[in-house]
């Protein structure tokens, strides 16, 4: 690999090998475009942290060769990292007006706003930053206003897609443009490398217009014409919430928006004139108790069964103004991230408990995808003839399917690299390199206000989780290392100290006696006292119970 700045280069810092956390770097003449900068969601094995962000220790040592952050589109797992990053670095922000609206909030509310410059970029535009000319190619997703990019470098040109889909009847009318695609890949040499959405790789087919969803929703509404309908989604999936006013208001429901997300965004696209919703069709949440269910349709947050939502609010019954019961019918239009299956489930069941029906898509059509099936991945990479090919954000299962799809349209087999995180992509005139994991792309975990939560505190709550915590109290003689008082034993998730007296008066006189050997050997400072006290008892409850709780010492010397 040849030094930084001397080349053209892709640096991955996430979204390689999961879902979530998209974030790479586009180098040219030692410069760096850095495209999206995603979050992504904490699984089961994470406990109490609230996000994953990439390590953004490569961008905080490059930060004066930064020229700004291109956003693909709107989505958390592709912007919502911007106001961790702005805390250590400043940057503009290019996107479409509707991205950096959005993008804007979650700066504002973290008190950044001062950091960063907003620029707007516009379907077709061609624009350059810093040393690269950029040209942002409209593609339909699940939120409106996404782009792919072509990147047009002293190496030929580059072009990321994005998330996308073929969309041949979006809800709005703005459909992938193919036909710019198409001219991309045939001017200057065509396209060097491709960059493109892996997600939905190993599904077969096509992935069903957003439009299908409406159908599904009207459906709904007409067969339930006497429930009220409480419906779920994201609240950037702006279209979907369109279709389902549309639905609403069509039988005469009035609309009531749940959840501070849901509220912004969709003051938001009323004012940016994404969504079109009449005032005398909206009444606030407080106000849906004046209504018979059959006349009320509430639109809210909480489809990946997060914590604090307004639906799982609803379905724990503490929600303020919403009382979840046999009148309602709940919708989840929304497919569960990876890691968030098990609380949506247990949102299900309560919603079921509290006496509603509940649609989701296990059991209806409320849902599609935003992003292409195999048919249209391939059509891309026939469309596109790449030189070479990298798939991008997904599993890395997801990765290694499109990969496949690839060498079956024939991209030559050795010019087709799965990469990972951390991984450095050269693109010079002889051809690509990689260097595996080149810069640092670990998790960087947040929780609460707090950023980069440890490996070692992660490790200390699932031991916590899983086994549990003994405490051992204990007071010496400095000077004799003979016990004052003690020990006593404090136990949370090992044993039930009530049932277990026996056991505990075991590891009580286990603890006496590691302090008696110890200072009969003249070890009585209280390193060493701490030492002996954490070893004898956790071995003893290895030894007993086979498992392997956290024992903590408190040792008082006198």
């Amino acid at each position: 690999m040849v030094a930084a700045g001397s080349g053209v280069r892709i640096v991955f810092l996430g979204g390689l090998g999961e879902i979530g956390r998209n974030c790479f770097c586009l180098e040219v003449d030692g410069r760096i475009l850095v495209v999206d900068c995603g979050l992504m969601f904490p699984d089961a094995a994470m406990p109490g942290i609230d996000l994953v962000l990439p390590d953004f220790t490569y961008l905080i040592e490059n930060a004066d060769r930064v020229d700004g952050v291109m956003l693909t589109h709107a989505h958390e797992d592709h912007a919502g990292g911007l106001s961790f990053l702005l805390r250590d670095i400043s940057f503009p922000i290019y996107g479409s007006e509707l991205s950096l609206a959005l993008a804007r909030n979650r700066i504002e509310e973290a008190g950044l706003l001062d950091r960063t410059e907003f620029i707007p970029v516009y379907d077709g535009e061609r624009r350059r930053i810093g040393p690269v000319e950029c040209q942002f190619v409209p593609v339909t997703h699940s939120v409106p206003h996404g782009f792919a990019t072509a990147f047009f470098t002293p190496a030929g040109t580059i072009l990321h897609t994005g998330d996308f889909k073929l969309d041949l009847t979006p809800v709005d009318g703005r459909r992938t443009d193919l036909a710019l695609l198409g001219e991309i890949a045939r001017r200057d040499g065509g396209v060097r490398l491709l960059l493109s959405d892996s997600t939905t790789a190993e599904r077969p087919g096509f992935t069903p217009s957003e439009s299908t969803v409406g159908a599904t929703l009207r459906t709904l509404f007409r067969e339930h014409s006497d429930k009220r309908l409480i419906v779920t989604s994201f609240a950037s999936h702006l279209h979907r919430v369109q279709q389902v006013a549309d639905a609403a208001i069509g039988l005469g429901r009035k609309i009531a928006f749940v959840g501070r997300s849901m509220i912004n965004n969709m003051a938001l696209a009323r004012e940016l004139g994404y969504v079109s919703i009449p005032e005398r069709a909206l009444i606030d949440i407080e106000e849906t108790a004046k209504y018979p269910p059959g006349e009320i349709c509430i639109i809210c947050t909480g489809s990946q069964g997060e914590p604090m939502s307004a639906l799982t609010l609803m379905a724990a019954h503490e929600h303020k103004y919403v009382k979840v019961s046999a009148d309602d019918v709940v919708v989840i239009s929304a497919h569960a991230i990876p890691g968030n299956e098990a609380n949506v489930s247990r949102v299900i069941d309560s919603l079921h408990r509290a006496g509603a029906e509940v649609v989701h898509l296990g059991n209806a059509p409320v849902h599609v995808s935003g992003h292409a099936s195999q048919e249209e991945l391939k059509f891309v990479l026939n469309l596109l003839s790449p030189d070479w090919f990298i798939p991008v954000h997904g599993e890395y299962r997801h990765m290694v399917h499109h990969a496949q799809l690839a060498r079956a349209v024939g991209v030559a087999s050795d010019h087709v690299i799965v990469c990972e995180d951390g991984d450095v992509v050269e693109l010079g005139p002889e051809g690509l390199s990689v260097e595996r994991r080149g810069v640092p792309a670990g998790y960087l975990y947040v929780d609460g206000i707090v950023g980069d939560v440890g490996h070692g505190v992660l490790r200390d709550r699932r031991v916590l989780s899983e086994e549990g915590v003994v405490v051992v109290i204990v007071t010496v003689d400095s000077k004799t290392g003979e016990i004052v008082t003690g020990p006593e034993i404090v136990t949370r998730g090992w044993v039930y100290a009530p049932e277990a007296e026996d056991l505990l008066e075991e590891a009580k006189q286990v603890v006496r006696d590691s302090i008696a050997d110890a200072a009969r050997e003249g070890a009585t400072d209280f390193e060493t006292v701490q030492r002996h006290t954490r070893r004898s008892v956790a071995r003893f409850i290895s030894e007993r119970t086979r498992r392997r709780p956290i024992v903590v010492p408190v040792v008082m010397e006198v």
